[in-house]
C-alpha cells in the first residue's frame, strides 16, 4: 500500500518541486493523482477539503496527515526519506533558512510571474502582459548577478553542499529555459551556470527530467 498521496497536475512547478525531492531521495512508494488545471479540479469541493486555497500540491499520509504548500511537503519528506537535504546544526539550519528566504522572495516570486505570463496564460488564451515580464526579467536579472557572485564562494545556494532549496529552484529555472530565457540568465554566468549543471546532473533529478521531457515530446507530437 502506498504510503501517501500526491494530488498535483502536469506543468505545476509547485508539484515539480514535491516530485524533485522524492525523486533525489530515491522514494517511488506513494501513489501520484493528477488534476486537470484547465478544468478546475483544483477548486473541487473535494480537493478545497484537502487545500484550503484549492490549489496543488497536496499529500495525505496514511495516518491522517493532510500537507499543502510545496516547500513544506519537501522538507517534510526529506526529513522523513532523505535527511541529507537538510542541514544540521544551528549554523546549518540557520544558513538554509535563509537561502529559502532569498529563494522564496528575491527569485520565485518574478521568475513565477514570467513562467504565468510567458507560459501559463498562453494556454489559458489570456494576452502576455509584456510590461509585467521585463520588471519580472530584470529583478532576475538582478538577482542572478548576486547569486553569480554568491556561487563563485560556495558550490550550493545553502553552502558548500547540495541541500533541498538547490532542489526548490529547479523547476522555475526549467520554466525560463521553456520561456527562452535560460541562455541570458542562466548560461551565460559561468557560476551560475556551473551550478546549474551540478544540480541536474545528480541521478535521481536527472531521470526524473529526463521522463518529463521525453512525456511532454510524447503529448506534443500526439496533438500535431
Amino acid at each position: 500500500m502506498p504510503q501517501f498521496t500526491l494530488y498535483g497536475a502536469r506543468g505545476s512547478t509547485n508539484t515539480d518541486r514535491v516530485r524533485l525531492t522524492l525523486a533525489e531521495a530515491g522514494f517511488t512508494d506513494y501513489e501520484s493523482v493528477l488534476l486537470n488545471l484547465q478544468k478546475g479540479e483544483q477548486k473541487s469541493p473535494e480537493n478545497i477539503q484537502r487545500h484550503p486555497w484549492g490549489k496543488v500540491p497536496v499529500v495525505t499520509f496514511s495516518d491522517g496527515l493532510v500537507l499543502y504548500e510545496s516547500r513544506a511537503i519537501s522538507k517534510h519528506l526529506a526529513r522523513t526519506y532523505a535527511p541529507s537535504l537538510l542541514p544540521s546544526g544551528a549554523t546549518g539550519e540557520a544558513l538554509f533558512d535563509q537561502a529559502q528566504s532569498v529563494e522564496m522572495i528575491y527569485f520565485s516570486e518574478p521568475a513565477g510571474r514570467i513562467g504565468f505570463e510567458k507560459f501559463a496564460k498562453r494556454f489559458i488564451g489570456l494576452p502576455t502582459d509584456e510590461a509585467v515580464v521585463a520588471a519580472s526579467l530584470k529583478a532576475v536579472h538582478q538577482y542572478f548577478d548576486v547569486a553569480e557572485k554568491l556561487l563563485q564562494k560556495n558550490e550550493f545556494m545553502a553552502g558548500p553542499s547540495f541541500s533541498l532549496v538547490d532542489i526548490f529552484y529547479i523547476p522555475l529555472v526549467q520554466r525560463l529555459f521553456a520561456c527562452g530565457y535560460g541562455e541570458e540568465l542562466v548560461l551565460q554566468r559561468p557560476a551560475v551556470r556551473a551550478w546549474w549543471e551540478r544540480i541536474t546532473s545528480r541521478p535521481g533529478i536527472q531521470a526524473l527530467l529526463a521522463a518529463d521531457k521525453a512525456a511532454m515530446a510524447a503529448a506534443m507530437a500526439a496533438r500535431s
